[in-house]
């Protein structure tokens, strides 16, 4: 029989102990969380937008119903730039213990992988569905100095005049080129970290016209600040019920939609991220983020995280074509 050296010995029961100890760590932490004890410490959720977007709102609300369901404090953090990539690398790199969490939407986790030619993440490999939460659509906006007061008459004047369009996210990105596409013309692009920033210059007539959330868009709207052509959604919205969907005012098969959802890091344990899922089920069905939701023209959308991980995926695919189809090439 061979011995094996005692340098060599050593080492393998060093690398032995530390797997055992890895291993131990996680069955105590999975025994944790079946017997209830988390969140024991502060959670913080990672948003890819600054404050007063959809997505920021939508993270405070569901961030303090879990704070009353729970009694552990909450912490929004906004990473705006890189369209969300940011934020999703900060998430991607966290620790897996369900205390670093990411509220995104189909901008880092289906559209970016086309619009970029590489990324400091992964959309896939780098994370942990918890759960899906709400699905939206966007709103045509313009400054008042365009004189269209329609799609067609906007798609007309684009063709005579040299029209820019602000985007902050990918949705919105996308939105304004498919526009662009469908109906032969050509827009500048203006890109910004965040669609709030985006929405200042719009109304301070920097750049022409949007095609954005409504939590964005719509109070400036209603302040008369901004003129609404259209919504993307494949009916209209109850929040502008007058308002005509953008196929039916003069563009046919217009549609586009955006998703936010709850992700962790990659390797998170399984239990935690069970208890997530329940704490955002719960949380969507509180009144004051039903009312978020439904001032803000979206509609609850929730799943479970394998429902997530095959939402994400077709997704993925749907998000490319229509990135394709709008002449859109990698950066």
């Amino acid at each position: 029989m061979t011995r094996m050296n005692p340098a060599r010995r050593l080492a393998a029961l060093t690398l032995l102990s530390s797997a055992s100890l890895a291993s131990l760590g996680a069955w105590a932490q999975s025994q944790a969380v079946a017997g209830g004890a988390y969140p024991t410490k502060p959670i913080t959720i990672v948003v890819g937008s600054s404050p007063g977007s959809t997505t920021d709102g939508l993270a405070r609300a569901i961030g303090a119903e879990i704070t009353a369901a729970t009694h552990v404090p909450v912490v929004i953090e906004n990473k705006a730039g890189a369209s969300g990539g940011i934020a999703a690398q900060t998430v991607a790199r966290s620790a897996a213990d369900g205390y670093t969490l990411f509220i995104t939407t189909n901008t880092t986790q289906a559209a970016n992988p086309h619009l970029f030619r590489k990324l400091a993440y992964d959309p896939v490999k780098d994370f942990a569905p918890v759960g899906a939460l709400v699905k939206g659509y966007l709103l045509l906006v313009t400054h008042p100095r365009v004189a269209a007061r329609n799609v067609t008459e906007l798609s007309a004047i684009a063709k005579q005049q040299d029209l820019t369009f602000g985007a902050g996210s990918s949705s919105a990105r996308v939105a304004a080129e498919l526009f662009q596409q469908m109906t032969k013309t050509q827009l500048t692009y203006v890109p910004y970290k965040a669609n709030p920033q985006a929405m200042v210059d719009l109304v301070g007539g920097q750049v022409d016209l949007m095609i954005v959330d409504l939590t964005t868009s719509l109070p400036q709207v209603k302040a008369g600040k901004l003129r609404a052509l259209g919504v993307s959604s494949p009916r209209r919205s109850p929040l502008v019920p007058d308002l005509p969907t953008i196929a039916e005012a003069g563009l046919p098969g217009y549609e586009i939609s955006y998703w936010n959802a709850v992700y962790a890091p990659a390797g998170t344990p399984a239990p935690v991220i069970d208890r997530l899922n329940a704490l955002m089920q719960k949380a969507m069905t509180a009144e004051p983020v039903r009312r978020f939701v439904e001032q803000n023209g979206m509609e609850p959308f929730t799943s479970t995280p394998a429902e997530l991980a095959s939402f994400q995926a077709a997704e993925y695919r749907r998000w490319g074509a229509v990135i394709k189809a709008a002449g859109i090439q990698p950066e």
